[in-house]
């Protein structure tokens, strides 16, 4: 093992004037690593966030749908209302030449709990769709940071070896004992 690792060292000192070699100092590879991470990333999870925002996509437009059924509803219920406002106007007419005010009420009861029916739908609809955004962005925020966790684990662990992950421990651990001391 000591050869082979002697010999990549040895292919790392070798002047840089028109030959390959193997760049072993950590720090300068570092952004070559993580700028091949994230076109992996980005290649291959474009089509996996696209499909997930076109389903997403999907289910806001069918809510919405949904919401417009409802105030279409809401609004055949309105004409409804309306209707019977004109009916109860007429009596009212009739009974107000006979002194009652009840009718009065009566008629201003129904067009007060219409448009808070109104109101309510058009709430629901409104609360609906955000709802429905948050949890569209809270799943691809999830998907995506699940994702890149999954690359940079697979990267970690297919670049670090068992000589530099002990001493990445041992510098480390010096560290904490430094840190240690410093408190104390």
């Amino acid at each position: 093992m000591k050869n082979i690792t002697d010999s990549f060292v040895s292919l790392g000192h070798w002047s840089s004037a028109g030959s390959f070699g193997f760049n072993t100092d950590i720090l300068a590879t570092n952004p070559i690593n993580l700028s091949v991470v994230l076109g992996v990333l980005i290649f291959f999870g474009k089509g996996v966030l696209s499909d997930l925002l076109d389903n997403r996509k999907q289910r806001i437009l069918n809510t919405i749908r949904n919401s417009e059924e409802l105030r279409g509803g809401a609004i055949e219920q309105l004409e409804k209302a309306r209707a019977r406002l004109r009916k109860v106007e007429i009596e009212a007419d009739q009974f107000r030449v006979n002194g009652y005010s009840e009718i009065e009420r009566e008629k201003l009861n129904l067009i007060n709990s219409t448009y808070k029916t109104l109101e309510q739908l058009e709430n629901y609809k409104n609360e609906t769709i955000h709802f429905e955004q948050q949890r569209a962005i809270n799943q691809v925020r999830q998907r995506v940071f699940q994702q890149a966790l999954q690359g940079a684990l697979g990267t970690l662990n297919s670049c670090l070896t068992n000589e530099l992950h002990l001493r990445t421990i041992s510098a480390n651990i010096g560290m904490f004992g430094a840190m240690k001391e410093i408190t104390n």
